[in-house]
């Protein structure tokens, strides 16, 4: 069975010296985990073939067509400036224009040293790939635009981390990898001419017909707007919002020490390395305004006149608070099942305070509003019966509630148990577990359920 992939690379064929062309680094006995067969026929691969293909998802052999490289970049991280970053453990094979005619790219992580792995191994353990596949495949099933997960494959290796864990490559798919982080290192250069070949390519690949980097950056700044208040309607917290993980397609990148909430709190924090909560799940619109002020920094470098840019750059900016806080109220609007007016922003407040306040569960709350199982998520039944009679006088469509709240989220909890019988050889609560997840709207005994208190998880890791 041979393996096709139908590339047509057009990043490729910007300026060389925007990336290092480089192929990924074999390794000892490659063995496939799982592979996303909707996903694969998608971009017109044969699952099949790709499934018998071990060697090629885990990098030892370059499939006809691709056009290996590695992306520079650069990027605030935690607001601290870093000149140069990169693709430090991820080679781009190619694109691929699937038959929904949108151009994706086809990227392995954890494919080995590039010249921006900074003295890593660019390696990945089998934990981090299991936690990608898992989490982007379910906020793919509930609507959130994301990165996929096209295939994981072990690489018959173990690598050093915490401890000695199986080592393992990811197939990730994206409309592109090209970041915030992306302009930022050509334009601390002061290489306006790759600036500006970044802003033709952008605007020819995911914003078709807008005008100029003035219009780049307003439709930037609305899918942004709407991503986050996605994030927030699923109590997600990404947990490293760094300008070079930000997408300038406005896709969710870079599953690090993501998680989702379990009970409800807005200074939610689990990075392990956030110490301060700069990226606390209530402070991820603020974060992303930030991000995208550094992307108008960038952008600004290819206006001949930048005085002017600066004002009409900034105007555009100050215009994001609205578009995000209209985005947050038709998104919880939707979980509590109304066609909200700006009137109903305070009874969904109402409802968040009283689930801080009570220890609630943000999932199963909005899952179960109406029933006995969400009033028995508060110990103040008073105050919660007061707020339930007002929302039940906005006659709620239960319909539009069902579409809008999962019953199943990747909990964290149970993430982590994936990982550690994966890195025994189990590969058995992974499978299962992806199978629930990407089914998020059907109910499930097991994976509804919010983990017991000594089965919380706290703090989760950076995957690097």
């Amino acid at each position: 069975m041979t393996l096709h992939i139908p590339f047509d690379n057009s990043y490729a064929r910007l300026p060389a010296r925007m990336f290092a062309a480089l192929p990924p680094t074999p390794v000892a006995a490659p063995s496939v985990i799982a592979v996303n067969d909707d996903l694969a026929r998608l971009l017109h691969i044969d699952p099949d073939a790709l499934r018998a293909a071990p060697e090629v998802l885990a990098g030892n052999a370059v499939p006809d067509g691709a056009a290996p490289l590695a992306a520079a970049y650069a990027g605030h991280q935690f607001g601290n400036w870093n000149p140069q970053l990169g693709d430090g453990r991820a080679i781009l094979l190619g694109e691929v224009i699937g038959a929904d005619g949108i151009r994706r790219d086809i990227q392995l992580k954890g494919s080995g040293p590039t010249p921006f792995s900074r003295g890593g191994d660019g390696r990945a353990g089998i934990g981090p790939v299991l936690r990608e596949y898992l989490v982007s495949e379910a906020m793919a099933a509930m609507g959130v635009p994301t990165t996929r997960a096209l295939a994981a494959a072990l690489t018959g290796e173990h690598i050093y981390r915490d401890g000695r864990v199986p080592g393992a490559v990811l197939t990730r798919v994206a409309q592109s990898h090209i970041r915030v982080g992306t302009f930022q290192f050509f334009a601390a250069r002061g290489d306006t001419e790759a600036v500006q070949a970044l802003t033709d390519h952008v605007i020819s690949r995911h914003y078709q017909g807008v005008d100029g980097p003035s219009g780049l950056l307003t439709a930037m700044m609305e899918r942004q707007a709407a991503l986050i208040a996605q994030w927030m309607g699923l109590g997600f917290i990404h947990g490293v919002m760094n300008t070079d993980n930000m997408s300038v397609a406005g896709e969710t990148i870079d599953y690090g020490p993501c998680a989702f909430m379990d009970v409800y709190h807005p200074e939610t924090v689990f990075s392990s390395i956030d110490s301060y909560g700069r990226y606390a799940y209530a402070n991820q619109p603020q974060i992303a305004l930030w991000n995208i002020a550094q992307f108008a920094t960038a952008l600004v470098t290819i206006m001949p006149d930048r005085d002017a840019p600066i004002d009409e750059f900034t105007n555009i900016i100050n215009r994001f608070p609205d578009i995000y806080q209209a985005e947050w109220l038709r998104v919880f609007g939707a979980k509590i099942g109304i066609d909200p007016t700006e009137d109903d922003r305070g009874l969904i407040e109402h409802l968040l305070s009283r689930m801080a306040i009570d220890g609630a569960d943000f999932t199963n709350v909005f899952a179960t509003l109406g029933t006995e199982a969400a009033r028995d998520q508060f110990t103040d039944r008073a105050a919660f019966a007061e707020w339930e009679a007002r929302w039940l006088a906005r006659s709620p469509d239960k319909a539009l509630m069902e579409k809008a709240n999962p019953q199943v989220i990747p909990r964290t909890h149970l993430i982590e148990a994936a990982i550690q019988a994966g890195q025994r050889g189990d590969l058995g609560p992974f499978h299962q577990m992806l199978k629930a997840v990407t089914q998020p709207f059907v109910a499930s005994e097991f994976y509804s359920k919010p983990p017991l208190e000594d089965e919380r998880v706290l703090r989760t890791f950076c995957g690097t």
